[in-house]
């Protein structure tokens, strides 16, 4: 009987071990699932710059979900992250749809010829010390285009006077879409959803 248990004791691995080979697979089991949460289905972002104020400010981190924004439908007034170029991401407000023809004037909104409020520009529009908080313009004044292209949006910044936006750079094609911003997180007393 002894000898069987020294035989069986023989070939069990020592403590240390076991408790390393464990500790081993459960970082390997995060790192796996972390990877795969930020590269399919969420990532933060640190917003750097001035273009989205009042809405998103200078130096705050957000939540972006990824779940299925390539494959859904963008809608009007979404916060997105998208790819600028190679070096850098923009976050913006889609204010035009593919098919959509825009006009700015007197302030105003026109969406394919009706009026669309942008209620989330009222605080802006009342600490703005200039009358007028975005500039007139048409699409086809800006591109040449009368309407946004197919698997194209047309973004602005909150920030419409201190923004980079589609009014310089252009149509941003879907595919160069990161996801949608879905809260702040930091600092801690700006935690909010953005809708």
């Amino acid at each position: 009987m002894q000898s069987k248990r020294k035989v069986k004791d023989m070939y069990r691995k020592p403590v240390w071990l076991r408790i390393a080979w464990g500790t081993m697979q459960a970082v390997l089991i995060v790192a796996v699932f972390s990877f795969v949460v930020r590269e399919f289905m969420f990532t933060n972002y640190v917003v750097y710059g001035q273009s989205m104020m009042p809405t998103i400010r200078d130096g705050e981190r957000i939540i972006v979900n990824k779940i299925g924004y390539e494959l859904m439908e963008p809608d009007r007034f979404d916060l997105i992250i998208f790819h600028a170029d190679e070096d850098s991401d923009y976050i913006k407000r889609i204010i035009g749809l593919p098919g959509d023809e825009l006009r700015y004037e007197s302030d105003t909104l026109y969406v394919n010829g009706e009026a669309v409020e942008e209620d989330f520009l009222e605080e802006s529009k009342g600490s703005n010390g200039s009358e007028v908080f975005t500039d007139d313009f048409t699409l086809e004044d800006l591109t040449d285009e009368q309407t946004v292209p197919e698997d194209h949006v047309f973004v602005l910044g909150d920030n419409r006077q201190n923004s980079i936006d589609s009014r310089q750079i252009g149509y941003v094609p879907a595919e160069e879409i990161v996801g949608r911003v879905n809260m702040t997180f930091w600092p801690p007393q700006n935690i909010r959803f953005v809708h």
